[in-house]
């Protein structure tokens, strides 16, 4: 008798379970980080294809982290577009997120970049990341970037237990150069977080190479399968004109087909390698173009200047490159860093501007080369067995983005799968 009241409990606690999260045991927990409604509309148009595929997760958080504008309040508007779609999309799919459910685990992120140390303060989103990662589990907890890491490197530095509860991948390039610092931190102080770090690979997603059919080229794609389908279709023709892009859907196709466990192994999401380090170039003095370092590496200036007192963690110059800037900051004994990634091997130059005289107008240039992350270098990042980037290999290059040529191969595949569950709503 008691055998089957225990029994009766387990079962009840499972339907507990699924009625929380909509959802079951076997299918993978996932945080999605993003920055939507900020400085890139491909976010919406992954929200729109992570909605659509929510069966498929247990998704346990939404976190806005953005760089710009956005906030939670984008998270929502995406939800309500779905919401009108969902009575026909439930029809042929019981097993889809609720709107109600995907609310609930909304969440509001850090706003701002982190200071040079890396972290700041905790948000409702880091809070929520350390909350779901320290639920009992026989399953790794996903935690999927598609902006900054500002949010992750705080949870990391608030709850360091959960360094072992999770798997990062993060989509990096672009994003590692706005959050560098937050990067900085996490691979310094976790380098056995098990991490994908995709700083071009992702770019495959977008990115058509010979074998791209035509009826999904350029603006085909949303003219054969997505126009006239639901609300979600009507709201995709403001995002890129209804190109597709969604350069960060890659994380989530990373655990749709493939073995997630071997990023060494095909998938939709890319295929990485195992990289012990991280580059890293510190300089102490302005460089010049003959001074060179991998794209995606993280370069440190260090500049000598007055002994002041400031703040900790207060920005007193900025470094200016390609009409953008990012904050540099007083370490103390007159000296002053800034950090930087560029996005992709180029010759650019940079200006320093402060209102301390000994810094202000110094000017340096620079060469960022491929493939990262290069020769070993004595100011790198050692790096655990978990920590996986981009094929170097120079067949897997796309119109100059490493390793992007193991997603666009997939290319067929990935968007016919999701052309039929735009043939739902229809």
């Amino acid at each position: 008798m008691q055998n089957i009241i225990l029994k009766i409990f387990i079962s009840l606690l499972l339907i507990a379970s699924e009625n929380l999260y909509g959802q079951n045991f076997n299918q993978k927990r996932i945080i999605v980080s993003t920055d939507i409604g900020g400085t890139d509309p491909d976010d919406n148009q992954s929200m729109i294809h992570l909605m659509m595929y929510s069966d498929l997760f247990q998704i346990e958080g939404l976190i806005s982290s953005p760089f710009g504008k956005g906030r939670k309040k984008d998270l929502l508007e995406m939800i309500n577009f779905y919401e009108k779609d969902f009575p026909k999309l439930k029809k042929h799919n019981s097993k889809l997120a609720t709107p109600q459910m995907l609310r609930a685990v909304c969440k509001q992120g850090e706003v701002d970049s982190a200071p040079y140390s890396g972290f700041r303060k905790n948000s409702e989103g880091s809070d929520w990341i350390i909350k779901c990662a320290k639920r009992k589990s026989n399953q790794a907890l996903w935690v999927l970037v598609w902006g900054g890491l500002e949010d992750v490197a705080q949870a990391l530095h608030d709850a360091p237990e959960i360094e072992k509860k999770i798997r990062v991948y993060w989509i990096g390039g672009p994003n590692k150069k706005w959050s560098i610092n937050a990067y900085s931190y996490i691979v310094e102080n976790h380098p056995n977080l098990w991490m994908i770090e995709s700083n071009a690979t992702y770019r495959g997603w977008f990115m058509e190479d010979e074998n791209a059919p035509a009826n999904m080229h350029d603006s085909a794609y949303y003219e054969n399968f997505i126009k006239g389908r639901g609300v979600m279709g009507a709201d995709f023709i403001n995002y890129y004109k209804g190109h597709i892009k969604m350069g960060d859907t890659p994380s989530l196709a990373y655990l749709m087909e493939g073995n997630p466990n071997n990023p060494t192994d095909e998938s939709w999401g890319g295929q990485y390698t195992p990289i012990a380090y991280s580059s890293r170039h510190i300089f102490g003095r302005n460089t010049t173009k003959v001074d060179s370092f991998p794209a995606y590496g993280v370069v440190e200036w260090r500049f000598k200047g007055p002994t002041i007192t400031i703040p900790a963690d207060s920005s007193c110059f900025t470094l200016e490159i390609q009409k953008q800037e990012w904050p540099g900051y007083y370490l103390g004994n007159g000296i002053y860093g800034v950090r930087y990634s560029s996005k992709k091997p180029e010759v650019s130059s940079y200006t320093i501007r402060s209102k301390i005289k000994e810094l202000n107008g110094q000017k340096g240039e620079y060469t960022s080369t491929a493939p990262w992350p290069g020769k070993p270098n004595k100011d790198d990042y050692l790096l655990g067995k978990n920590w996986f980037g981009d094929l170097p290999n120079p067949e897997y290059f796309l119109e100059g983005q490493q390793g992007a040529k193991t997603i666009s191969k997939f290319r067929n595949e990935y968007l016919s799968d999701w052309a039929q569950r735009w043939a739902i709503i229809k």
